[in-house]
C-alpha cells in the first residue's frame, strides 16, 4: 500500500492538531509536531500534561477525536496498519513473560509481527547483542533486573525494524548507569549511518530532556512551547541568578520580598532566583543588603546560565514561553 503523503525533507512522524476528549474532558488539545529521521523529539510535562494519551494516539492505540497524525507517511485513521508496521513501541507497563526466556519473549513479539523463522531468530540475535542481552537469552525474563528488563522492552520494539520508536518513560525506576547505556543505544540508533530512525520519547528526566534534538513541553494536554535544548534555555537568557548564603530557608523569604525577584526554588545547598529581564546586576545587588538586614549570612549571588529545570519550572508556572 502506497502512503497517503511522501515527505521530501524524511519527515516520518506528523501529527496536525490532534485533539482526544475522554467524555467532557480533554486530555490532548490541538498538539502538532514533526520528527524526521535521526531525530529524538522529547516531550516533557508534569503528570497528566497529556504525554501518554500523545503518545497512544500516534501508535494507534486510541483514535483522535480530531485532527491528523501519519506516520512514515500512512495515515494513522485510513491506513492504520501500514503505519503500525513502521513503529516499535515501549509503554511505561511494558509487559513480559517472565516464565519465558529473553530469547523466547523476542521471538513471541517477532512472530507476531509476521517475521518468519528463517528471519526472527538471526534478526533476534542481532539485536539482543546491540542491547548487551546476548549472554542473557536463556535467562527467564523473571529473573532480570529492572534496568535488564528495560533492555528487553526496546529489543522487542525493535526486532521488526521499525522506522519510528515511540518510547513513553522507559528509564523510570532504573538506576543512573542503566539510564546512561539506554540513551547510548537511542544515540546510536540516530546517528548510525543507514536505516536511521526517528525517536519520540517522554521523559521526567531533565538530563535525558537535554540529550533531544528538540524538546516539546506539554501542559494540560498542549505543547505550549517547543525547541532545541539551547532555545528553550534561551527564554530565561539573564534572568537567573544564584544565591548562597546560610540559613536557607530565611534566605529564601528575604529574597522573595527584593524587588524585581518573580520566583525563588532551592537547588540543594543554594537558591536559583528567576527575576524580571535586565534587572539582575540591581537584584544582585539588592540582595545583599536584604540579607544583612535580615540577619542571614550572605556569600554571592550572580547570574548563571538557566537549566532545563529553571525552564520547565518557568513554563509549568506561566503556562507560556
Amino acid at each position: 500500500m502506497k502512503p497517503d503523503t511522501l515527505d521530501s525533507a524524511g519527515v516520518l512522524v506528523k501529527a496536525d492538531g490532534l485533539h482526544r476528549t475522554f467524555g467532557t474532558v480533554p486530555a490532548v488539545e490541538n498538539v502538532s509536531l514533526s520528527i524526521t529521521a535521526g531525530e529524538i523529539y522529547g516531550l516533557v510535562g508534569a503528570d497528566g500534561a497529556g504525554k501518554t494519551t500523545t503518545m497512544r494516539l500516534l501508535v494507534g492505540a486510541l483514535r483522535p477525536s480530531s485532527g491528523e497524525a501519519s506516520v512514515c507517511g500512512f495515515s494513522l485513521t485510513r491506513q492504520a496498519e501500514p503505519a503500525r508496521a513502521c513503529l516499535g513501541y515501549l509503554s511505561q507497563r511494558f509487559s513480559l513473560y517472565e516464565d519465558l526466556t529473553v530469547l523466547e519473549n523476542i521471538r513471541f513479539f517477532a512472530e507476531a509481527r509476521g517475521l518468519q523463522p528463517d528471519e526472527w531468530r538471526p534478526r533476534s540475535l542481532e539485536i539482543l547483542d546491540f542491547v548487551g542481552l546476548a549472554r542473557f537469552q536463556d535467562r527467564r525474563a523473571g529473573q532480570l533486573s529492572g534496568g535488564m528488563k528495560q533492555k528487553l522492552g526496546l529489543a522487542s520494539a525493535l526486532v521488526a525494524r521499525p522506522r519510528v520508536l515511540l518510547l513513553d518513560e522507559p528509564t523510570t525506576g532504573v538506576d543512573p548507569v542503566t539510564r546512561q547505556d539506554f540513551w547510548q543505544l537511542l544515540i546510536q540508533l540516530v546517528t548510525r549511518a543507514t536505516d536511521k530512525v526517528a525517536i519520540l520519547i517522554s521523559t521526567p528526566y531533565m538530563d535525558e530532556a537535554a540529550r533531544c534534538h528538540r524538546i516539546g513541553f506539554m501542559q494540560r494536554g498542549r505543547i505550549i512551547t517547543e525547541g532545541t535544548p539551547g532555545q528553550l534555555r534561551g527564554l530565561l537568557e539573564q534572568r537567573v541568578l544564584e544565591l548562597c548564603g546560610q540559613p536557607l530557608p530565611l534566605l529564601n523569604s528575604l529574597s522573595r520580598a527584593v524587588p524585581g525577584v518573580e520566583d525563588v526554588k532551592a537547588f540543594g545547598d543554594r537558591l536559583h532566583l528567576r527575576v524580571a529581564a535586565s534587572q539582575a546586576a540591581a537584584v544582585a545587588g539588592s540582595l545583599e543588603r536584604a540579607v544583612a538586614d535580615g540577619g542571614g549570612q550572605f556569600v554571592s549571588a550572580r547570574p548563571i546560565p538557566p537549566s532545563l529545570e529553571d525552564v520547565f519550572m518557568y513554563l509549568s508556572e506561566t503556562g507560556h514561553a
